[in-house]
């Protein structure tokens, strides 16, 4: 059997309007071709250069006509509504009827390309729908080439191709999520906030669902078989041959048996099989005669509670969270699955905005310590160099992190973490070797299983974010641009011996700019909101800025280039000089995109 059946209700498509000044007798007219051969060239350009989490390009939908008047606009927004349009880009050269023309659906995010010519005023009327935009609380991003273009030129300026970009991955994003839900599989973990489930975050900021199971659903569906039972033979083969077993780091008196360690090597597949079940459905369930089982929880991502009601007596979820979180698993190479540990929901949106931003897949890790250069020196006698002079910070949780992370995959003979299409056989096996799976520590894991551990190669440029909700605001996303790190290995092997070392570790060093929460490593760690971080390949920090504007959601910290930093026109109506008290009084009043 293959997954890519959860893509079977397809995407939200990129609808193109291009606007037109409606006068005829020769205005219009002269027009025409040029306004159309725009919204083409946009089209063209962002299915050559954006994908779908399944691989293939983003399909657009161009309008049947220019529209030059509100009967236009409105037999386009029809044509949308027909066509799963989850994202407008408006494309003009020249002046157009502003409120007549403007897209009005409030749920769709949207954004103005005013063509910079001085044949047609192109800006004017970019600027004149950006103001009714904002009078109209529907607030669009506005995209203004930096150079004139002459009359025709149908041609995509680079700064334009960069707005055009942003705005796109972000709004895809965003339209990926509505619909959606995510499934919690058990309740509260610990005490752990993030996963006491928030429904009016989802339902008004994301526009998802949230669905709920008990874990004892696992239960039932491993002793009724509720599952594909040959798929689970060829899992379980894969598993002997690619998941080496680590050392035992157990007492000799409390380690279990090779036949405790066999049973739950079976249980830990078959719970990874029954987590996706439960998340995206599975036909094959309806053939054996489960037709409810079959049609899954519509998940987009999910969140495993664990500890402790369930840890305390069977295996953990480190694995089942481990494989789904990868790029690849016994059916081969495939999109990676959002699974959060211990039920943190928002770390589990966290990761769903990167996933959807980059289509890799996420780091999930405790942000666990920062270690200081002193702190370093006085332990190992090793200086910290490099982007790492200035600190540490150690991301590691019990396991349950994407295989991904280890570094093993290759470009241009770097380190890298690629969209599953681009993951060759080659390097999904050097994921699996770099890492082994250790017993899990019976101090934190009475019922046993498996803990995945390795070490994530250094070079990487990495974005660690995280979704926080404060009482009285709402939610709030903070972002940390920076680096994966390489150490010697006896220094590595000393820290990582401090903690629990049969975990995955990677070593991040944040940029630091020398202001705010980014003064030093220390100032991100201390600023740092909930106990998880989410982990991206890439400086991804502009796209989560765009992708938090169209949700409504404020950036409490981040250490982005302000040049770098795109959000609606109308965000600069709340001041130009602090754009972070900036964005959290336009959050505050536009308020939540679904509400």
């Amino acid at each position: 059997m293959t997954v890519d059946f959860r893509w079977k209700d397809g995407f939200p498509k990129i609808g193109i309007r291009p606007t037109i000044d409606g006068r005829r007798n020769g205005v219009r007219e002269s027009l025409e071709d040029i306004t159309m051969n725009l919204a083409k060239s946009v089209a063209k350009f962002l299915s050559d250069n954006l994908r779908y989490p399944n691989g293939e390009p983003v399909e657009c939908v161009i309008a049947d006509t220019c529209i030059g008047g509100v009967a236009e606009a409105a037999a386009a927004a029809t044509k949308f509504r027909a066509s799963n349009v989850g994202v407008s880009i408006t494309v003009t050269s020249c002046w157009c009827y502003g409120t007549e023309t403007m897209d009005m659906d409030p749920a769709i995010p949207k954004a103005v390309w005013g063509f910079n010519g001085t044949g047609r005023p192109g800006a004017v009327y970019l600027a004149a729908v950006l103001s009714g935009h904002a009078q109209k609380g529907l607030p669009a991003f506005g995209i203004y080439g930096k150079d004139v273009k002459d009359a025709g030129d149908d041609s995509i300026p680079e700064d334009v191709q960069e707005k055009l970009l942003r705005f796109t991955k972000a709004a895809l994003a965003a339209a990926n999520l509505r619909g959606k839900s995510y499934l919690a599989m058990g309740s509260v973990s610990m005490g752990i906030a993030g996963s006491s489930i928030n429904e009016a975050f989802f339902q008004e900021y994301l526009g998802m669902r949230n669905e709920y199971i008990d874990m004892t659903e696992f239960t039932r569906r491993i002793e009724e078989g509720i599952y594909d039972h040959v798929e689970f033979d060829k899992a379980l083969a894969w598993v002997k041959e690619n998941c080496k077993e680590g050392v035992d780091n157990n007492s000799v008196q409390t380690q279990t048996s090779r036949e405790q360690k066999d049973k739950d090597w079976e249980t830990v597949v078959k719970m990874t099989i029954i987590a996706r079940d439960l998340m995206i459905g599975n036909p094959r369930l309806a053939e054996l005669g489960f037709g409810e089982e079959a049609l899954g929880h519509n998940a987009i991502t999910s969140g495993f509670q664990g500890q402790r009601q369930w840890t305390d007596h069977f295996p953990n979820g480190d694995f089942m969270e481990s494989i789904l979180n990868s790029s690849f698993d016994w059916n081969g190479i495939r999109s990676p699955f959002m699974v959060a540990t211990e039920n943190d929901s928002l770390n589990g949106i966290s990761m769903l905005f990167g996933y959807l931003l980059t289509n890799t897949a996420q780091i999930f890790a405790d942000v666990r310590t920062y270690w200081s250069p002193d702190s370093v020196k006085r332990v190992t006698d090793y200086e910290l160099e490099g982007v790492a002079a200035n600190g540490l910070l150690h991301l590691i949780n019990s396991g349950s992190a994407t295989l991904d992370g280890t570094g093993e995959q290759q470009q241009d003979g770097k380190p890298v973490m690629k969209p599953y299409w681009e993951i060759s056989e080659a390097e999904a096996q050097s994921c699996l070797d770099a890492t082994s799976w250790r017993p899990a520590s019976l101090e934190y894991f009475r019922g046993g299983g498996y803990s995945s551990d390795f070490l994530t190669r250094g070079g990487m440029p990495m974005t660690m974010s995280r979704i926080n909700l404060v009482k009285g605001i709402g939610p709030v996303l903070q972002i940390a641009e920076g680096y994966s790190v390489d150490l010697p290995d006896q220094v590595h092997e000393t820290l990582d011996q401090r903690t629990d070392p049969t975990w995955p570790t990677t070593w991040f060093a944040p940029t630091i700019t020398g202001k705010g929460a980014f003064k030093s490593v220390y100032d991100v760690m201390d600023n740092w909101g909930a106990n998880h971080g989410a982990i991206s390949y890439g400086h991804i920090g502009s796209d989560l800025i765009t992708l938090a504007s169209i949700l409504r959601i404020p950036v409490n910290m981040h250490n982005v280039p302000d040049e770098q930093i795109f959000r609606p026109r109308a965000w600069g109506l709340f001041g130009t000089e602090s754009l972070e008290s900036g964005d959290y009084r336009a959050c505050a009043t536009f308020g939540p995109l679904y509400k």
